[in-house]
C-alpha cells in the first residue's frame, strides 16, 4: 500500500494535466477489473461486474487531479508568470517546482532588503512572484516551458514516523489509492469506479461520468480536511488524525443520504472499523456533482484526514488509510447500500 501510495502521489497531475496520474492507473488495475474506459474528459472509468443475480450499479469515485500551477507569461529576463489552480498562494515563496514533468525551478520574489515597509508587512500574492528555472532570457526559457505548462511541487513522499507520512497530492491520491486497493476484493454489486479528472477546477470530471453511468448510488473517496492543530478550536477540528475514516453528512456541495451514512456506520461497527463523523461544513467533493446527474444519485462521502491539504506538503495517518479501505470493502460487501 506505502508504495502505491509514493507512486501516485509524485506522480504529477494538476487539474487538466491528469495523463501521467491515469497511465500509471491504467496499468495498476487491469488484473481487477472487468472493462476501462477512458471518455473524452479524459476520466477513467472502471468496471467491475458483481456476483448478485440482480446487481445494483454502484459509482465509486475519487479524483486524479492535485492542485498546482500553471505558465501564463514568459518575461523577457526569462522569469516566468503563472496562475493559481486550487492553492492558498500564501504557501508558495520559495518553493520548489516541477514544470511539465522535466524543468526544475523555484517560486521567488523581490528580495526582502529591496522591499518597503508595506511591502514586507503584507501577504505577498501570486501576481508579484515569478518561478525562476535559471534562464538568461526569454528566448532561453521559450526552448524549456511552454505557455500553458503545469507545475507541480517536488515533494517526495516519506515516512516521517509515528505511523505518518508526509507527501503531495493526498487529496486525492490517497483516495485513488483506497479505490485501487478494493478493486483486488469481489462484491455483489458491479462497480463503476471513477478516477476523476478536473475537480480542484470546479468538479467537472465526475459528473460527465456520473451523467455516462447513471448510477443507483454514488460514493466519493477524498482526503479531507484535519484541523486538529494549535490555534484551532475543538469544534472546528474537522477531523481528527488517528480516528479512522470520516464519513459525511453535509458539506458545501452535498448532503449525504441517511441510508448511506447509515449503511456506512453499520458496516463500520460490525467490522470493528474505528470511524469518525466530519464535524465541519466546509470543502465539496464530487459527490456534489454525482448527486445532481439524471434524476438525482444516493450520494455519500468517505475521507482520510490528512493535515494541511492544498499545499506542498501534508500529512496523512496510514492507519487512517487502512481503515478506509476496510471500511469501503466492508461496506461493497454487505451490497446493502442499494436497497
Amino acid at each position: 500500500m506505502l508504495q502505491l501510495l509514493k507512486s501516485l502521489t509524485e506522480t504529477d497531475g494538476v487539474s487538466g494535466d491528469e495523463g501521467r496520474v491515469r497511465e500509471f492507473i491504467k496499468k495498476e488495475i487491469p488484473p481487477y477489473v472487468d472493462k476501462m474506459i477512458t471518455d473524452s474528459m479524459g476520466n477513467l472509468i472502471a468496471v467491475k461486474k458483481g456476483s448478485a443475480e440482480n446487481p445494483k450499479k454502484v459509482m465509486l469515485d475519487a479524483h486524479m487531479d492535485e492542485v498546482g500551477l500553471i505558465i501564463t507569461h514568459i518575461c523577457d529576463d526569462g522569469m516566468l508568470k503563472f496562475g493559481v489552480i486550487g492553492i492558498d498562494q500564501r504557501v508558495l515563496l520559495s518553493k520548489r517546482v516541477m514544470i511539465a514533468g522535466r524543468v526544475p525551478g523555484v517560486l521567488g520574489i523581490k528580495a526582502i532588503h529591496l522591499q518597503k515597509r508595506d511591502e514586507r508587512n503584507r501577504v505577498v500574492k501570486a501576481d508579484d512572484m515569478y518561478i525562476d528555472i535559471g534562464a538568461r532570457s526569454k528566448e532561453e526559457a521559450e526552448g524549456l516551458v511552454s505557455l500553458g505548462d503545469y507545475a507541480t511541487f517536488t515533494t517526495e513522499c516519506e515516512d516521517i514516523g509515528s505511523g505518518r507520512i508526509k507527501a503531495k497530492a493526498l487529496d486525492d491520491r490517497a483516495g485513488c489509492a483506497v479505490l485501487i486497493e478494493a478493486l483486488k476484493d469481489n462484491y455483489p454489486d458491479d462497480l463503476y469506479v471513477n478516477f476523476a479528472v478536473q475537480e480542484e477546477a470546479g468538479l467537472r470530471g465526475a459528473g460527465i461520468a456520473a451523467y455516462r453511468i447513471n448510477p443507483n448510488i454514488g460514493l466519493a473517496l477524498e482526503g479531507t480536511t484535519c484541523s486538529d492543530v494549535p490555534g484551532a478550536d475543538e469544534h472546528m477540528y474537522s477531523t481528527v488524525m488517528g480516528c479512522g475514516p470520516a464519513i459525511s453528512i453535509i458539506d458545501r456541495s452535498s448532503y449525504s443520504s441517511k441510508d448511506i451514512v447509515n449503511g456506512l456506520i453499520d458496516a463500520a461497527e460490525d467490522a470493528g472499523i474505528p470511524y469518525q463523523m466530519k464535524r465541519t461544513m466546509t470543502g465539496g467533493n464530487d459527490a456534489g456533482m454525482i448527486q445532481r446527474t439524471h434524476e438525482g444519485v444516493k450520494t455519500g462521502v468517505v475521507s482520510v484526514p490528512v493535515r494541511y491539504i492544498h499545499s506542498p506538503a501534508a500529512i496523512m495517518d496510514v492507519t487512517d488509510f487502512k481503515n478506509t479501505v476496510s471500511l469501503i470493502k466492508e461496506f461493497l460487501k454487505k451490497g446493502a447500500c442499494c436497497k
